[in-house]
């Protein structure tokens, strides 16, 4: 009981600086995620502490929970199939690809309500992989983790996974978010009320009880799951488990005591990693910046204007390119000639050498001996 209280959720009244928890819901279809986001909504505003709730599942028809931003107030499911010529998963697709080009502005919107709202409850399509494995769910994914402390949520049917197989089915799904997402994560065994998780846990804490439901299962697929369960050992030490049942809102206590502890593994894991990473991004587009402005001083010269004033200075040497296409026009003209093409200084020296008196005697000498022939 104290670790519940410890983990329960402030009250609106005692506002806060530090930012709100974004939890993403995600899970197989019919797992009860949209039903489990209307109990956390409802326990949050029962201990007065309203969440921030986003729903990003375009297909839904009916909403048991008031959003606060909802994906087809901007984006049309249906319309978009007929535009796009796309079935149901596709038009999902490309309907979340839309709405995450705008997600900038929902970033802001957090922002705004982060001293009144300590959660954010964000629920994801019904079909998973929509979401998990598209370019726009790890745009939305990544642009929370980058700003807000974000928990991920895996709703597992705890009543049709009494079946080793279908469960180590879930577990590798599971596993496959967890590396996907790189985020705290926290296992939800849901509809408790149907049948209680304790077997699921045994299975994860006890390799033996899990190979003794194994054997009697006699197909190829039992021996794959075997020898996958060996692998998974690790996977279930680190997981956070916790049952809940969305109906009756039974675990919803321990739920929040495990997002407490999530949270606390983003600050002490996740969130250095993600700083060094936006400080290595910041470095290496500053680099580009400067490499960048230093290719465009070589191109276009430096401008000098104050150090070589242009009416004071008789040495055009000294300038760069773009002082020169400044003084066009202006210099005098010793230094317009001074600064002519190749035929001008061929025809200058030309001129020098015809004031030379041995050209001039020679040039004499050759014409009386060309009038002399010509005489005889």
């Amino acid at each position: 009981m104290a670790a519940a209280a410890e983990g329960a959720p402030a009250g609106a009244g005692s506002e806060s600086s530090a930012p709100p928890v974004c939890v993403l819901v995600l899970g197989m279809a019919g797992s009860g995620k949209t039903t489990l986001v209307q109990r956390l909504t409802a326990h949050l505003h029962s201990q007065n502490s309203p969440p921030y709730v986003i729903n990003l599942d375009p297909a839904v028809r009916e909403l048991p929970f008031p959003a606060n931003i909802d994906i087809r107030d901007t984006v049309k499911y249906k319309e978009v199939m007929k535009q796009y010529g796309l079935g149901p998963n596709g038009g999902i697709v490309t309907s979340l690809n839309l709405f995450a080009t705008r997600f900038d502005q929902v970033m802001k919107f957090i922002e705004k309500r982060q001293n009144t709202s300590q959660y954010v409850l964000i629920d994801t399509p019904g079909q998973i992989e929509v979401f998990t494995w598209s370019a726009s769910g790890t745009i939305i994914t990544e642009a929370l983790a980058s700003t807000f402390p974000s928990v991920v949520v895996y709703v597992m049917d705890t009543s049709r996974s009494t079946s080793p197989i279908t469960f180590m089915s879930n577990m590798l799904y599971a596993c496959s978010i967890l590396y996907k997402t790189k985020l705290p994560f926290i296992l939800a065994m849901n509809k408790t009320d149907i049948i209680d998780h304790s077997f699921a846990v045994e299975w994860m804490q006890d390799f033996e009880i899990f190979q003794d439901a194994l054997n009697q299962e006699t197909t190829y697929v039992s021996n794959l799951t075997r020898s996958m369960s060996l692998v998974l050992d690790e996977f279930y030490s680190s997981l956070k488990v916790v049952g809940v049942s969305a109906v009756l809102g039974t675990g919803l206590d321990e739920f929040f005591v495990k997002v407490s502890e999530a949270v606390d593994e983003y600050e002490r894991e996740y969130r250095p990693e993600y700083e060094r990473l936006r400080k290595s991004l910041a470095k290496a587009q500053s680099k580009q910046q400067k490499e960048q402005l230093e290719r465009l001083r070589k191109d276009m010269g430096s401008v000098a204007m104050e150090s070589n004033p242009l009416a004071d200075s008789s040495d055009t040497s000294a300038l760069g390119p773009s002082d020169l296409i400044m003084t066009r026009g202006t210099l005098d003209e010793e230094d317009e000639e001074r600064e002519s093409d190749t035929d001008d200084i061929d025809h200058q020296v030309t001129e020098e050498s015809h004031e030379e008196p041995a050209f001039r005697n020679f040039m004499q000498e050759t014409r009386m001996k060309y009038q002399n022939r010509s005489s005889h």
